[in-house]
């Protein structure tokens, strides 16, 4: 197992390797600030050249902010009066001429940078696709993410009955998650029952859980800054429609499972996206898959690469995403079974355990 310090080496060096059309890099995202120093403060930017690094913050963290990334990086302390021209002093020093800039940062941003006199170029993604491969202890915090919410899953499963509202339920399922000082979570807890779990992504509402019901529960817990985001669906018995929801519910299944099968090391994502929705497009309901087949995840819950029709990128060892297929039939319910896997040995391999077939979440099943 490598240092801190050394990780740290690491990511800057893959960092300069990618400064392809510019001279140097401005680093405004404070969740790339993080991976890049392990800072996890509110107020900080880095600035990087082909030879000189600089992570910049402001008085109250001061040049210890950063201790075990500390030999990569010169700290630098300025207020905010003085920081435009600040970057154009030390991007001089760094003998930067083309500036990149990270497109997440504010135009208000830019616009002090620019009248500084720095030339600027939009530089999309550099970091973020270095953090795409996860090294082996940033997949153990992802893990301990993982084991928080499947377990604070179990300890819920005996409130979930029928009477309980949507808002009821996902307040205790989050009350569950923040147990034990856990108090950062990735999103709000979706809680969508019957007619309302055919929007993918409904907020829960006063409605009351009710015999028949499909509920769509999808959450996620952190640890280290890391965090988990898986989806189950429960079939609530009784009500009308139940051969349909139980086949939808079959469908999305052996969808979540052909994708994990079909990604493998030179797959790319677009291809994995299409291995889910072609089986459910074959079993007539592809016009109700309307979102992506998943996402990468790690310091946030949506990270590169998308598993999408348009992403290109070729998946590989060490990269971590989830795997989610769904169906969506207005009137009737939603079905979303939502897995975490990582690319192991040239496969993905599911990280979440929790149990996905129909007759283990079916309340009263066993």
């Amino acid at each position: 197992m490598i240092t801190a310090t050394e990780r740290f080496k690491e990511r800057l060096a893959a960092l300069r390797a990618s400064l392809k059309a510019v001279d140097g890099l401005f680093i405004s995202s404070l969740v790339n600030v993080r991976y890049l120093t392990g800072f996890t403060g509110s107020s900080a930017f880095m600035l990087i050249g082909r030879k000189s690094a600089f992570f910049i913050t402001d008085p109250r963290y001061g040049k210890d902010a950063i201790k075990d990334a500390g030999p990569c990086y010169e700290p630098v302390v300025i207020g905010k009066a003085k920081f435009p021209p600040l970057v154009k002093k030390l991007s001089e020093k760094a003998g930067i001429k083309r500036l990149g800039f990270e497109t997440s940062a504010s135009y208000a941003l830019y616009e002090r940078l620019k009248a500084a006199g720095l030339e600027l170029k939009p530089a999309k993604g550099l970091v973020e696709r270095i953090r795409m491969v996860k090294g082996p202890e940033e997949v153990e915090s992802m893990k301990a993410a993982i084991r928080r919410a499947e377990e604070a899953f179990i300890k819920l499963k005996p409130y979930i009955k029928t009477g309980v509202t949507e808002t009821a339920l996902a307040r205790r399922f989050e009350e569950m998650l923040r147990m034990g000082g856990r108090a950062q979570l990735p999103f709000p807890v979706i809680a969508a029952s019957g007619p309302n779990a055919a929007i993918p992504h409904a907020r829960p509402t006063g409605r009351k859980l009710a015999p028949g019901d499909l509920l769509i529960l999808d959450w996620g817990s952190e640890s280290g800054g890391y965090f988990s985001d898986m989806t189950r669906t429960l079939l609530i018995p009784g009500g009308d429609h139940t051969a349909e929801k139980k086949k939808i519910y079959n469908i999305v299944l052996d969808a979540n499972r052909e994708a994990i099968s079909f990604a493998a090391s030179g797959k790319t994502a677009s291809q994995i996206d299409n291995s889910a929705r072609y089986v459910i497009k074959q079993a007539g309901y592809g016009a109700y898959f309307a979102h992506a087949t998943g996402h990468g995840i790690g310091l946030e819950v949506h990270e590169f690469p998308g598993i999408s029709r348009g992403s290109a990128v070729p998946v590989r060892d060490g990269m971590v995403f989830t795997i989610e297929p769904g169906i969506y039939v207005p009137g009737l319910g939603g079905v979303r079974i939502e897995d975490m896997v990582i690319m192991e040995k040239g496969r993905a391999r599911p990280l979440t355990r929790l149990p996905k077939d129909l007759r283990m979440n079916t309340l009263g099943g066993k």
